[in-house]
């Protein structure tokens, strides 16, 4: 199984932005310790991060055909981003949302996800960088 994982905008500045809400853990140490554990179940992993909707979507167009499933965080494109919802459901595959923070529990307009609905995807929230070492956990077993 081919696992793709992207990360939506802003969560670049992990470690330095909110860490009250978001952690203390850096980007660069959460994709170092997937990387480790997808290693130790054989699965092999391409992560990607950036902070432009239509590059988000390029990349799963593009690894479409690589991969198996999807491990995505959109950040703030999980509120209104339809054209990122549309390429997840093109996707196809089992995906997993993924937020650090409990987003039921914040600011209203964070309660929505545009990603509600779609029969491939579920959500992990609010276990901060735990979260998406569950969601790899998830998808590997069999």
């Amino acid at each position: 199984m081919n696992i793709l994982i992207l990360h939506g905008p802003n969560l670049n500045l992990l470690g330095e932005r909110d860490p009250e809400i978001y952690g203390k853990t850096t980007l660069d140490e959460i994709n170092a310790e997937l990387q480790k554990k997808a290693d130790s179940l054989s699965v092999p992993v391409r992560i990607f991060q950036s902070n432009h909707e239509g590059s988000l979507i390029d990349h799963i167009h593009r690894e479409r055909k690589w991969g198996d499933a999807l491990i995505i965080n959109p950040g703030a494109f999980t509120h209104y981003s339809y054209a990122l919802r549309d390429a997840i459901e093109a996707f196809s595959k089992p995906t997993i949302e993924v937020h650090l923070s409990d987003i039921m529990k914040r600011e209203e307009f964070r309660k929505h996800s545009v990603l509600d609905g779609l029969k491939n995807v579920r959500r992990i929230t609010g276990r901060g960088a735990e979260g998406y070492y569950e969601a790899l956990r998830s998808l590997t077993i069999k």
